[in-house]
């Protein structure tokens, strides 16, 4: 018997209600009259932060976070904790809240927000086949067909990888202890020892919870693949007070692309200016992700000597773990961690608009959701797709080390367009989203410390594009064994 579709029609139908999703639609209502039909596979919006660890929090400030329209946060700035000085970083139950929020309190009661969470996208994402724009209830199995009058906007493209819902890509022996991040909270015994498998985000949140609840840091073994280039948060802050930190740090950095002569010399220079940082001051960081630590977080991680630097894991055995480089010891009574899902999966930019369809990416380092939004503006705001591509050129995700030059001559290159468009560059700087642009703006013109950093980052930002060209040139031709790690 073939399937019975009920049918729907709307002007928008977007596939994820995550945080790009929430902030594309919002914008799009605020600036269209446009009807959306929204589709998640959750039961409530928010993407992964569904299904997040219990203490995760923000890496960046909350005022960075979630939609244009509504604040998220109290602007608070921490007093205790190892964030204290900072603005605060919200957690995941309130990301999540406010995201459910958002879309009870500002979407549905617009009338022009249809929401179909706990469901499957069964259909496929092409220009023109709104035959085939289907999905499918988890709960009551009902299947529905959606006729797209304008586009459909995939919001899926950058679905993120998270511990409770990653598979290992290692076989792990009967008896081993072995649990997701997720599942840390419901020890009972202490172990042994603990093995925190991953050097990313999530490896860095598990050792630091673990320090918060007490664990002695010889008790902590860590799996470290690679190392990773780190952002001091303090020079992601948004507010006067921090200025000197958060702009004169861009302006440090623009100072140190201009200045560079090689690729290791940039980097170099980055550490140097307080731009970059790392953990172990004597191991060379070959990855690049955007986490952001607080001074106060890497004095803790630097307590944790026992770092293990011989590769992926290939097995976890009853007795030892099988490393690209080695094997270690290890035994059923040590908690082995997983931290080894990566947030986004390697994938290659795709034009956002393409005909009917349009795919959310990243257009600011850092910032999806203001990404999604400035997305959301254009289409509502321009008229071909040749024009709106121009201003939404995807600014590629960092792995490696080295990408982290190409990210920055995207971004630099994306900001330079968008400042000869007058409306639009006044459109970026009145979001609630452009952060550093309100900091900018709300600079004393009569502080002349703070103009003078502004004047250094006019100074420098050509010559830092041209010295971006340049240096991309030079990636390729790397040493065999850099070559070999950034292939």
């Amino acid at each position: 018997m073939s399937e019975q579709f009920i049918e729907l029609e709307t002007d928008y139908l977007v596939v994820g209600s995550g945080a790009m999703g929430m902030a594309f639609v919002d914008v799009l209502l605020q600036e269209s009259d446009a009807d959306v039909i929204m589709v998640d596979r959750y039961g409530k919006p928010g993407g992964h932060w569904n299904v997040a660890y219990p203490f995760v929090t923000l890496h960046q400030p909350s005022a960075f976070y979630g939609v244009s329209s509504r604040k998220l946060g109290k602007d608070l700035i921490n007093q205790v904790g190892k964030n204290k000085g900072l603005y605060e970083l919200a957690s995941g139950a309130e990301v999540s809240a406010y995201f459910d929020d958002v879309m009870n309190e500002d979407f549905l009661p617009t009338g022009r927000v249809h929401y179909y969470p706990m469901c499957d996208y069964t259909g496929n994402f092409e220009q023109d086949d709104s035959a085939n724009y289907t999905f499918t209830s988890k709960t009551s199995g009902k299947h529905y067909r959606v006729k797209a009058r304008n586009k459909i906007v995939n919001c899926t493209y950058l679905t993120a990888s998270v511990p409770a819902t990653h598979t290992p890509s290692f076989p792990i022996d009967d008896g081993i202890q072995f649990m997701p991040l997720n599942n840390l909270v419901s020890v009972e015994k202490p172990p042994e020892g603990y093995t925190v498998i991953g050097g990313g985000k999530t490896g860095i949140d598990a050792c630091l919870w673990l320090l918060e609840n007490d664990v002695d840091p010889d008790k902590i073994r860590w799996i470290v693949p690679r190392d990773a280039w780190l952002l001091d948060r303090r020079n992601t802050q948004p507010g006067q007070q921090f200025f000197e930190h958060s702009i004169g740090t861009q302006a440090k950095q623009f100072e140190a692309i201009a200045a560079a002569e090689s690729i290791p010399d940039l980097f170099d220079r980055l550490e140097a200016g307080g731009v970059l940082v790392r953990i172990d001051k004597n191991t060379k960081p070959s990855m690049f992700h955007g986490a952001t630590v607080s001074q106060q977080e890497l004095e803790a991680l630097r307590k944790i000597k026992n770092v293990v630097r011989m590769g992926r894991v290939k097995s976890l055995q009853k007795d030892k773990i099988v490393l690209e480089q080695g094997d270690i010891p290890t035994s059923t009574r040590e908690l082995h961690i997983d931290c080894s899902a990566r947030l986004i999966k390697d994938l290659s930019p795709v034009t956002v608009f393409n005909g009917k369809v349009i795919t959310p990416q990243t257009l600011r380092s850092y910032q999806p959701v203001f990404s999604a939004a400035l997305i959301a503006h254009v289409e509502a705001t321009y008229a071909n797709d040749d024009e709106k591509n121009q201003i939404c050129t995807v600014v590629p995700l960092p792995n490696h080390d080295t990408d982290w030059i190409r990210m920055q001559l995207g971004l630099m290159l994306n900001q330079y367009n968008w400042s000869k468009d007058k409306e639009l560059n006044q459109w970026i700087v009145n979001n609630r989203l452009d952060g550093f642009g309100q900091v900018v703006k709300s600079a004393d013109r009569d502080d002349d410390n703070k103009q003078a950093i502004l004047k250094r980052m006019r100074d420098n930002a050509v010559p830092a594009v041209n010295k971006l060209m340049q240096l991309s040139e030079q990636i390729e031709d790397l040493p065999p064994e850099a070559a070999a790690r950034y292939a």
